[in-house]
């Protein structure tokens, strides 16, 4: 079965994370979306026993996140299959013997656990959804004596995680990276290559992409973090609301629900924060943008 990728349209609501790439490059997992949804379509994919192709494609929209059980059940199906989302009936995945959609065919409802992707925290959902589910630790760096692991961790190479680290649940640190000392890691969190996390710094259920430095006495709670991203000393991220409720925040200038109790920034690459900033829960920041020592980020930051 070949694969055909469906352009939506829609990386502007993925802003400030798509601004400077596309979808599929945003880093989730252990990779990126991209490469993780081919891990996921993998089982639909492979080719007969004989070594020869169906001759069907299995095409799909590049900000559809499938469910196992939904792959499962294409697999399952002898005949041309139609996947559609919400209530609308958008039809997000299809198998057929050309690009085109299926005149005819079974018709399938993905599931709660399948998503479309169309804002950024909806990244966040998808990274809880694969390193939640990872089984086993592989380290091919370096844990120091001192190093507390309550759950399973992914260490890449060249990676040290310092003592005085503990982590609680499960965790992706990327390659070269320095962790720690003193530091205390919690949720399904990703770390991205060639990034720094230092003393007294706590990061819970977070995307860090590449060369993110959090050096001293942060706090970053189911945020995602840009690459390049330097957080000044003291930068603390709130992402609960008073009153409990769900956050919202702006999306294509409309104040929406994000359907997350809790969530905290959203930035662009090579943001810089200054010592002691302050940011406000479900805001987010556009690429480049700096703060001042002691601001508080209330709104949304654009050029």
């Amino acid at each position: 079965m070949k694969l055909n990728i469906i352009l939506s349209g829609k990386t502007e609501l993925l802003y400030p994370i798509t601004c400077t790439r596309k979808i599929f490059g945003c880093q989730v997992g252990t990779s990126t979306l991209g490469s993780e949804l081919g891990k996921r379509l993998s089982k639909a994919l492979k080719l007969k026993p004989d070594g020869k192709s169906d001759g069907k494609v299995l095409s799909v929209l590049e900000d559809f996140w499938p469910s196992e059980e939904i792959v499962e059940e294409i697999c399952a199906s002898k005949k041309d299959v139609i996947v559609y989302y919400g209530d609308k009936k958008e039809i997000v995945m299809w198998v057929s013997r050309s690009s085109d959609v299926p005149e005819e065919g079974e018709w399938i409802a993905a599931d709660s656990k399948s998503l479309l992707i169309r804002a950024p925290w909806h990244l966040l959902t998808i990274n809880e959804d694969i390193i939640g589910s990872i089984k086993k630790t592989v380290v091919h760096g370096e844990v120091r004596d001192g190093v507390t692991v309550d759950g399973e961790i992914i260490v890449g190479k060249g990676t040290v995680i310092l003592p005085g680290v503990y982590i609680e649940g499960n965790v992706v640190f990327g390659e070269n990276c320095k962790i720690g000392p003193n530091c205390y890691f919690r949720g399904n969190t990703l770390i991205g290559n060639k990034c720094h996390v230092g003393q007294a710094v706590e990061i819970k259920n977070s995307i860090l992409m590449d060369r993110v430095s959090v050096g001293h006495l942060s706090y970053i709670g189911d945020s995602i973090i840009g690459a390049g991203t330097n957080l000044g000393a003291g930068t603390i991220t709130a992402n609960l609301r008073h009153d409990g409720k769900n956050q919202r925040s702006m999306l294509k200038d409309e104040l929406v629900d994000t359907g997350r109790r809790k969530l905290g920034v959203i930035t662009g690459d090579d943001v810089h924060t200054g010592i002691h900033t302050s940011i406000y829960p479900g805001r987010k920041i556009w690429p480049d943008m700096s703060t001042k020592p002691g601001e508080i980020v209330s709104k949304d930051m654009k050029l």
